[in-house]
């Protein structure tokens, strides 16, 4: 069932599996970078690359639809272990509770709605890495540059009050 843009549970519907959210098979990842193969982390990942942009509670919420009984605490912690692995992203966009994807490494951008909070990926804006080049980097290597576009989905656009 959809509610305002989300399944129920609380995970966004974006509509069908976005291939760039795919991370393979889920063993073969978390084995790759040093973690143990655990039932909530394959949950998490599996939840991620279905329903990519997805707040903690609304991953951990999905995870026990699928393994019963998990807390929101370890779910947090399989998010900060799989994000400090590099096999998840968390976006924060200002006054929003913080998001999570598996679409890693490329550096790509976010756009959110404003009216429901719905997110998607947006590509580079340049092609290279970071993406953009600041008029004064103040010393700083830069290696990765963080856009979020803000606007109203089409959903929103189509509804009178939204």
């Amino acid at each position: 069932m959809t509610i305002d843009g989300e399944l129920s549970g609380g995970v966004p519907d974006v509509g069908s599996r976005d291939p760039r959210h795919d991370i393979g098979d889920v063993v073969s990842a978390l084995r790759a970078v040093g973690l143990r193969v655990t039932a909530p982390r394959r949950a998490v990942l599996a939840t991620l690359a279905d329903h990519p942009h997805s707040t903690a509670d609304a991953v951990a919420t999905a995870v026990r639809g699928e393994l019963g009984s998990v807390s929101t605490q370890a779910v947090y912690d399989v998010l900060a272990a799989c994000v400090d692995a590099g096999l998840v992203r968390r976006i924060e966009p200002a006054g929003s509770a913080a998001r999570y994807e598996t679409r890693t490494g490329d550096n790509h951008h976010h756009v959110v709605c404003r009216s429901c909070g719905v997110t998607a990926d947006v590509d580079c804006v340049v092609d290279e890495r970071p993406c953009l080049t600041p008029s004064d980097d103040a010393g700083f290597e830069i290696d990765e540059a963080e856009v979020v576009f803000w606007g109203r989905c089409p959903a929103c656009r189509a509804t009178p009050s939204g």
